[in-house]
């Protein structure tokens, strides 16, 4: 039917061409017949007819349609050409123009054709506030606002909601109530977006209690009532009350929209509801890159890394585009799961979108590299960055201090300063573990002391920490003792691990003991203290404090944290347990370590078995240490990777134990392979028989 009548109406212009001059009637009728057609193109055919035979109009009205036609299909242009050679004009010819350049976007113009204006009305008013505030300039359309009142025109309710938007947008609610109060005296909150835009501000400016008592109140909802409360429980971080209103709006039978979903979606991953976010992801049909970048950071913050990598996947293969935001979530995904391959596939990504040089995206590139043990392509990215920040500098110089690269830390931190960036609070937890790695005491206590005395910055509980450790593994373990009671804050359970940890390696069993005790108060279901406690008895062959130490554990119901590893190959992760029996290819498994032990023995390891049970018959101790998870995913490793060039990169949740490191560096030696192992502490690069580590994690 459209192309019919379109067809007649090209036709009918046509034979204006042939026939001459038309009249004043013919005119207005087939302008008219342009606007209900929207056909622009044979609007301005009609146009240049009347141009061609100098008709003028007698009054404005079939200018006026033609520039609102011309306005209302986006052709700015072709309106302020038509407005240019306009004979005359009138307040509706000005306010055309107005709206025109309102929805472009073109506020220069906008204020510059309102300036023009020889006279106003509230609609010019109305159509500038509106304007300003929709294109982000919320300051100007008050000051608009507040001409309109001086020069006499009495705000209508359109007026209120487009500043009641500029309110929110600014937060400003001082001036909001003065425009509340405004609405109440002149009695126009007579409509449900008066009443929508006073809800929004209040929950945008923080007063949520204000919101939905305005809310509880309103005759009338819409969708946008619901989705002013829903969106602003979300920002005041009342993510409950948000899932609570969208199932009373689902009751209540209103279908909600793609900014509903959206925003519940944000509410039940921040309430870390997955199953719950995933339903509704799905309810929405058009999902946009905000839509599919709140999954895919929900995923990453509720730590299923690799639900964000495979939802990132989905993303790109409906065409979606992400941004620069994304790109750095997926980025983090593949650093805590030490994906390289992935890591590496998002980078291209990144490079083929042009956001590699991002800074929010180059930081993260520089960690994830830093924790998949490759400081030098870290450093290749931290290199190229164009602008950084004091999180590009954390990044890199963190980096290098979880791999054990302690002067190449030391180097960057001073290099830092010589470029003038203040270092934070991170950035001295990563110099002062270098120092303690390296074992460089003095240098430890000049960089703590300086936190306070040159860059203006109190040591917090990570860095008395470091400064612990450091004491405590040089042999002055009371002088650690000390420097806790002497410290302006309460210790947690950080001081004490950290101590009871160094009383484990410089086996203090007095102040491991005080340790201990203050963790059992501190944290009564963490097993990790329990475990070193008795680790130290068993090693001095105190075997009844041993056997205490695990009744009480047992005791308290204390369960031991599963201890796993894993290994990517070929893009697919395989996780390992402790002398686990469910891997599809166990045998052979088993078989490779078997004669790995053997090889090794060979050449003089020795499996470390007192730590294990001494009721345990040696047989039961040998397979407890010999079958460990890491040592289960180098055998793999091995198998499916043959190749001698290539390390072997292995991920453990906990700290390696001392068996499993002196194994692994025996196998980089004996056989040449290198080997990278990360555990929740740092990165052991083996290589030739010897651990970046230095022996000290």
């Amino acid at each position: 039917m459209t192309g019919k009548v379109r067809q007649q109406l090209r036709q009918a212009i046509d034979s204006l061409y042939t026939g001459g001059q038309a009249t004043a009637g013919e005119y207005t009728r087939l302008v008219l017949e342009c606007i209900r057609a929207n056909d622009v193109y044979q609007a301005k055919r009609l146009q240049s007819h009347m141009d061609l035979h100098y008709f003028t109009p007698n009054d404005t009205f079939l200018h006026n349609r033609l520039l609102h036609l011309h306005a209302r299909l986006g052709r700015v242009s072709d309106a302020r050409n038509l407005f240019d050679k306009m004979p005359q004009r009138d307040v509706i010819s000005w306010n055309t123009m107005l709206s025109a350049y309102a929805k472009s976007g073109s506020i220069e113009n906008l204020r510059a054709v309102f300036e023009q204006m020889p006279y106003r009305d509230s609609v010019s008013y109305n159509t500038v506030i509106a304007g300003l505030a929709g294109n982000g300039y919320s300051s100007k359309a008050l000051e608009v606002f507040v001409r309109m009142n001086r020069e006499g025109f009495e705000p209508t309710e359109y007026t209120h909601v487009s500043v009641l938007n500029a309110c929110a947008r600014l937060l400003d609610l001082r001036k909001g109530k003065q425009i509340h109060g405004r609405i109440i005296v002149g009695n126009l909150a007579r409509n449900v977006f008066v009443w929508n835009a006073l809800t929004d501000m209040y929950a945008k400016g923080g007063e949520i209690d204000r919101a939905r008592w305005l809310f509880d109140r309103m005759s009338i909802k819409n969708v946008v009532s619901w989705n002013s409360l829903i969106s602003g429980y979300l920002k005041n971080g009342q993510p409950e009350k948000c899932i609570d209103l969208f199932q009373e709006m689902q009751v209540g039978g209103l279908n909600p929209d793609e900014v509903t979903c959206s925003n519940v979606l944000g509410a039940y991953l921040r309430s870390g509801l997955i199953h719950e976010a995933n339903k509704v992801f799905s309810m929405i049909k058009n999902k946009d890159k905000v839509c599919w970048t709140t999954m895919i950071v929900g995923y990453a913050q509720n730590g299923k890394e690799e639900d964000a990598l495979n939802l990132f996947s989905k993303m790109l293969l409906e065409g979606v585009n992400p941004d620069s935001f994304t790109i750095s979530t997926v980025v983090s995904s593949c650093a805590k799961l030490a994906s390289l391959c992935h890591g590496q596939s998002v980078h291209g990504k990144a490079i083929i979108l042009g956001v590699d040089d991002d800074l929010l995206v180059s930081s993260s590139l520089v960690d994830m590299y830093c924790k998949c043990g490759i400081t030098k392509d870290a450093w290749v990215v931290f290199d190229m960055m164009r602008y950084r920040n004091v999180i590009s500098w954390n990044s890199m110089i963190g980096g290098y201090a979880q791999n054990g690269q302690d002067l190449e830390v030391l180097a960057l931190y001073e290099k830092m300063l010589q470029e003038n960036f203040k270092p934070d609070s991170i950035t001295f937890v990563a110099v002062l573990s270098a120092c303690n790695h390296a074992g460089l005491i003095e240098e430890g206590r000049r960089y703590f002391d300086s936190i306070s005395k040159h860059h203006s910055l109190t040591p917090n509980l990570d860095h008395y920490a470091c400064m612990i450790n450091l004491l405590g593994r040089s042999g002055s373990v009371k002088e650690a003792v000390d420097l806790i009671k002497n410290m302006p804050h309460e210790p947690n359970s950080l001081i004490w691990s950290t101590l009871l940890s160094v009383c484990a390696i410089r086996a203090d069993i007095e102040h491991g003991e005080m340790a201990g005790k203050c963790l059992f108060e501190l944290e009564p279901l963490n097993a990790a203290p329990y475990i070193m406690l008795s680790n130290m008895y068993a090693a001095c062959g105190r075997w009844e404090d041993m056997a205490s130490v695990r009744s009480l554990m047992k005791s308290k119901n204390v369960k031991k944290s599963a201890a796993y590893s894993w290994i990517e190959i070929d893009n697919e992760v395989h996780k390992f347990v402790a002398e686990d029996r469910t891997h599809p290819e166990m045998e052979m498994i088993y078989e490779e370590l078997s004669r790995l032990i053997e090889k090794l023995q060979q050449a003089g390891f020795m499996p470390d078995t007192k730590l294990v049970l001494h009721d345990v018959v040696e047989e039961e101790k040998f397979a407890s240490i010999c079958y460990h998870s890491e040592k289960l995913a180098l055998a793999f490793g091995l198998i499916k990777k043959p190749h001698l060039a290539t390390p072997i990169r292995i991920i453990k949740n906990i700290r390696v134990c001392g068996d499993c490191h002196v194994f692994m560096k025996f196998v980089s030696k004996v056989i040449g392979r290198p080997i990278i192992l990360r555990d929740s502490n740092r990165f052991h690069h083996f290589i030739g028989g010897s651990c970046s580590c230095k022996d000290y994690w």
